[in-house]
């Protein structure tokens, strides 16, 4: 049994899914989580994993209160719910209300609420995982942790569109960037493992995965970063198009007859590195074609390392200088052919490349992969978000309610 008092259940609410972890934020690896999927359709099922393996089992309806209802059992069978301090809600946009985690309270409520235009696929659903949340288990602090609010130190220049500012004024028109927990996390730890000046220090970080993006941190503050107002923007993703011409968006509108739905679909749905290799958005099944010959996955790969390596370029230039090009998400922490591609279209910066480190930084290892002694370097970091929101939802709870919850 957890000690009392100590766990912290993360929740992430999706249209369809809820992913879980429940975390001691004196340890890193969860000792609980799992996912439900197929809410809102057919045969909905919640699946468990543990240190004894994984457990599936069917929900008795395909809603969220149900999936909720399933962990909350799971977690009354091992003796946690007494020992549960907070919930903490992963929330993809906070605008520019929200800066940092938040306790969850109607005001905040209804300023997540107030962002829903901004993340119309994303902010619904966490509001829906917070309402069932807080009829289940109303006792318990619960805290928001924002995707957005990391990047909320990012300059003037670096958020504004060119655009007429009334859209600014009217409508939040701006650039606010996502994955802000895993940049928050990823560029912290590179600094302890590297044992660079907290202070003193430039990076770009490249969450790297079915969403993409890279942040460039100047002393532990982000001062700019690849995604836009919405998660379409930037990088090459898996299934979303990244950087394009708005004008190409027109025309492809007119050409065909689009309508926005449709041609919203086709960016988001259609495009990235399923679009162009007309095979897989996964980024395993491409690699493995494109050493068959396939020609498409082999162009997928290419554009997507090459649009890498220009962001990371750009960004680097929002630095005092550049220390470190950290690699992490599914595709950033396993894919040593990605990264070798990408470092060797930053030659300008002078990173060698160590073959043997690039091919060991697999599954979990972590460390630099460029020759010892350049600077700058590249390294593999592996993310871990949910113990990262735990420990804001931690911080968010001992704040409101004046108890001790300790992170390492």
């Amino acid at each position: 049994m957890a000690p009392d008092k100590s766990l912290i259940l993360v929740l992430n609410s999706g249209s369809s899914s809820l992913k879980f972890a429940v975390q001691d934020v004196a340890r890193r690896e969860p000792l609980l989580s799992g996912l439900a999927e197929r809410l809102g359709g057919t045969e909905p099922v919640v699946t468990f994993k543990d240190a004894q393996g994984k457990r599936a089992q069917p929900l008795a309806a395909a809603d969220h209160g149900a999936a909720l209802d399933a962990v909350l059992a799971e977690l009354a069978a091992r003796g946690w719910i007494d020992g549960l301090a907070a919930i903490g809600h992963r929330v993809v946009h906070g605008g520019e209300r929200f800066t940092g985690a938040a306790l969850i309270t109607p005001e905040v409520i209804a300023g997540i609420e107030a962002c829903n235009m901004l993340a119309p696929l994303h902010n619904p659903p966490a509001l829906l995982g917070i309402r069932v949340a807080l009829a289940r288990l109303p006792g318990i602090p619960q805290a928001a942790v924002f995707d957005t609010a990391f990047h909320q130190t990012m300059p003037a220049e670096a958020y504004f569109y060119a655009l007429p500012m009334a859209q600014y004024r009217d409508w939040g028109v701006r650039r606010y960037g996502f994955h802000g927990t895993s940049h928050r996390f990823v560029a912290r730890e590179t600094v302890a493992m590297l044992g660079l000046d907290p202070a003193d220090h430039g990076l770009v970080t490249a969450h790297l995965g079915n969403g993409a993006s890279a942040t460039a941190v100047q002393d532990g503050h982000c001062v700019d970063t690849s995604m836009g107002m919405t998660p379409l923007e930037g990088l090459v993703m898996g299934t979303r198009t990244g950087d394009i011409d708005a004008g190409a968006v027109m025309y492809m509108m007119r050409a065909e007859g689009l309508g926005v739905d449709e041609m919203d679909t086709m960016l988001n749905k259609h495009s990235g590195l399923l679009g162009l290799s007309e095979l897989s958005n996964d980024c395993r099944e491409l690699e493995a074609a494109a050493a068959d010959g396939h020609a498409g996955a082999k162009l997928a790969l290419e554009v997507f390392a090459h649009r890498l390596a220009r962001t990371i370029g750009a960004l680097a230039m929002g630095l005092r200088r550049l220390d470190v090009v950290v690699f992490t998400g599914g595709i950033g922490e396993n894919s040593s052919r990605v990264r070798e591609m990408t470092l060797a279209r930053l030659r300008p910066f002078g990173m060698a490349l160590d073959s043997a480190a690039n091919e060991r930084m697999i599954r979990g290892a972590g460390g630099v992969i460029t020759v010892a002694g350049a600077t700058p370097c590249a390294a593999v970091v592996a993310t871990n978000e949910e113990w990262m929101i735990a420990c804001d939802t931690a911080e968010v709870a001992r704040r409101a309610a004046g108890t001790l919850v300790e992170a390492s």
